[in-house]
C-alpha cells in the first residue's frame, strides 16, 4: 500500500544519553537493542530536543508553546528557502552559489561562522569546528527562523560563553541573515541559507556549502586549530568517505526532505522507498563496522550523524518519514547513540 501525503502534525520528543571520549576504538559490547534500557535514564525528552535545536536557555513552563511556535517557523523558513519542485513534483535542492571548491585564492585568515540551530546542514560545521577545536579562530553567530521565513538575530546574548545560543549577529550587527548576504560587493537577491563563512576582512560571502566548509575546517586552516593531529578524512579513506558521501547525500540527507517537500504522490512514493531502501543498508553495513568506514570515525560519519539525531524527532513526522523510525533499526539507532556520546556531537 501506497504511503498517502500527510499533513503536518505536532513534534513528537526523544533522546539519546550517556558520554564517551574515544573516537575510533571499538566497541567493547554490542550495540544497544530496542528492549534495552540506558543508563541513567533519559532526561526530559522535551527539553533535550529544546537544547540541540535552540540552546537550553528557555524556562520550563514556555518549552512546549516555544518548541511549538518555533517548529512552524522553521518549516515556513525551509519551505520558502529550500522547497523547489520540479514538473513532476519532485523536490530539487537548488545548488549552493558560493563555493569554496571554486576559490582560487588565499583562503581568509578572518572567518566568521553563521549557523541557525535547527539546520542540519548548519549542525555539520559546527561539529567539525569543535573537533578541531576551532573555536576561537573562527567565531560564530546563531540566527533563528523568523516567522517571515527568514534567518534572524536577537539582541540577548547568552549569560554562559561556552554554550550555543541564538543571539546577536557580533560580526556585522545585522538583524537578520539577508542583510548579511547584501553587504557583500554587487549586493545579492538569491537565497540567504546557513552554514555561511563570510570574510569579516573584504566583507565577502566566502562559503555557503556545508560540505565545503567541513572539509575547510578538518585542513584548510590546520595552523589555527588547536586539534591539527585530528583528521577526519585521512588520505587512506578518502575514496571510502566520498562513495559514502554519495549515497548519504542524495538518499538519506536529501532524501529526507525530498519526502517532505514532495508535492504529488508519485513524487513522494519515490523518495520514501529510495530513502528507506538506504536506510535498511546502512543498518546492515553497521551489523559489522563501527563507524561507516571501519573503526574510525570520518566526515561521512558527521554528514550522516546530523539527519539520524533529526529522525524520530523531526523528519519521521513533520517529514513525512514514517515507513520506520529509527529506534526500529537496531544497529543504526546504536551508531546514532555512540556518536552522540562524544561530548563535541551533544
Amino acid at each position: 500500500m501506497a504511503h498517502a501525503l500527510l499533513s503536518i502534525p505536532n513534534l513528537p520528543i526523544s533522546s539519546p544519553t550517556k558520554k564517551i571520549s574515544t573516537l575510533s576504538s571499538p566497541r567493547a559490547a554490542p550495540r544497544a537493542c530496542l528492549n534495552q534500557s540506558p543508563q541513567p535514564p533519559n532526561p526530559s525528552l522535551l527539553t533535550s530536543i529544546t537544547n540541540l535545536l535552540w540552546g537550553p536557555s528557555l524556562p520550563p513552563g514556555l518549552l512546549i508553546s516555544t518548541v511549538r511556535t518555533a517548529w512552524h517557523s522553521t518549516w515556513q523558513l525551509m519551505m520558502s528557502q529550500l522547497a523547489p519542485s520540479d514538473t513532476s513534483g519532485r523536490y530539487s535542492r537548488p545548488p549552493s552559489r558560493f563555493r569554496w571548491a571554486n576559490f582560487s585564492g588565499q583562503i581568509p585568515t578572518a572567518l566568521h561562522l553563521y549557523v541557525g540551530l535547527p539546520c542540519p546542514w548548519a549542525h555539520r560545521t559546527l561539529i567539525v569546528r569543535a573537533l578541531k577545536g576551532l573555536e576561537d579562530a573562527v567565531p560564530v553567530s546563531i540566527a533563528s527562523p523568523g516567522p517571515d521565513g527568514s534567518w534572524v538575530f536577537n539582541d540577548i546574548r547568552g549569560r554562559d560563553s561556552d554554550v550555543l545560543l541564538p543571539g546577536p549577529d557580533n560580526a556585522n550587527g545585522c538583524r537578520n541573515l539577508r542583510e548579511i548576504y547584501k553587504l557583500r560587493r554587487g549586493g545579492y537577491d538569491g537565497r540567504c541559507t546557513v552554514p555561511m563563512l563570510w570574510d569579516t576582512k573584504t566583507k565577502e560571502v566566502f562559503c555557503n556549502e556545508s560540505y565545503d566548509i567541513i572539509q575547510l575546517f578538518n585542513s584548510g586552516i590546520n595552523e589555527l586549530a588547536r586539534n591539527p593531529g585530528l583528521d577526519l578524512s585521512p588520505p587512506a579513506l578518502k575514496g571510502k568517505i566520498e562513495e559514502w558521501n554519495q549515497i548519504i547525500y542524495p538518499h538519506v540527507n536529501n532524501g529526507v526532505y525530498r519526502c517532505g517537500f514532495a508535492q504529488s504522490q508519485e513524487a513522494y512514493d519515490l523518495a520514501v522507498n529510495d530513502l528507506f531502501s538506504t536506510l535498511d543498508m546502512l543498518d546492515e553495513h553497521l551489523t559489522s563496522s563501527r563507524y561507516l568506514c571501519g573503526g574510525a570515525l570520518t566526515l561521512a560519519d558527521v554528514c550522516l550523524f546530523t539527519t539520524l539525531i533529526r529522525f524520530d524527532l523531526v523528519y519521521n513526522v513533520l517529514f513525512k518519514c514514517t515507513k520506520k523510525k529509527l529506534l526500529e533499526y537496531p544497529n543504526l539507532h546504536g551508531y546514532m547513540r555512540d556518536i552522540y556520546q562524544v561530548p563535541t556531537f551533544a
